[in-house]
Parts: C-alpha cells; structure tokens; sequence
C-alpha cells in the first residue's frame, strides 16, 4: 500500500511529520493493506468562525477494483485530525470488507461439511 502526504503552505513539519503520519496510518490501517491500493493524505488548515485556527486531514483511499472512499476530520492539531480521519476509514473499510471476511463471528452450519 503506497502512502502519499502532501500539505497546503501553512501546514509545517517536513519529512519528519510525513514519516510520523505515515507510520501511524499503515499501522492503524494495516488490515487492510491487501485490499488497498494507495491512500492519498492531505493536511491543511482552515479558519473556523467562532473556533480560530485548525487543522484539516482528508484522506482518499483507492481499494482495488472499487470506487474510493474520501474521509475528512477537523480538530485542533495536525495530529488529532489524522488520527480522528483514520478512525472514520477504519470504520468506513470495515464495513466495507469487514462483512466480507467476518460472518458473524464464525462459519454458518451450511460451511461445514
């Protein structure tokens, strides 16, 4: 799974903050690794009208042989709005792949032999 980060220009934190994030989103999403293809990650920031300044995480991911799925989170820190993103494509692939995998917890009686 190949992991892209780009930032708007008021987002700072170079290679060291994409390495971070990176880390963080392949190990949260790594169950699903087989089925993902690429994830595109975007931080930026946006001006709230009663909050001030905070930060955005959209993330864009291409399952192979399907549609992508876009997730976005806000919240106060770079950090925070990653990690709030990658729960929202947690949840999001899960359902998606989750049913797939998992019956209920185990075989049906029509499974066995």
């Amino acid at each position: 799974m190949l992991i892209r980060i780009s930032t708007d220009r008021t987002v700072h934190g170079g290679e060291e903050l994409n390495r971070y994030f990176e880390s963080e989103l392949a190990t949260r999403l790594s169950r699903f690794s087989g089925h993902l293809t690429r994830l595109e990650v975007h931080f930026g920031e946006e001006t709230a009208a009663d909050d001030g300044l905070g930060h955005r995480c959209l993330i864009e991911a291409r399952p192979e042989g399907r549609r992508p799925v876009a997730v976005s989170h806000h919240a106060a820190s770079a950090a925070e709005a990653c990690r709030g993103a990658a729960h929202k494509l947690e949840s999001v692939l899960e359902t998606a792949y989750g049913r797939v995998e998992h019956h209920k917890g185990g075989d049906s009686i029509r499974h066995h032999d």
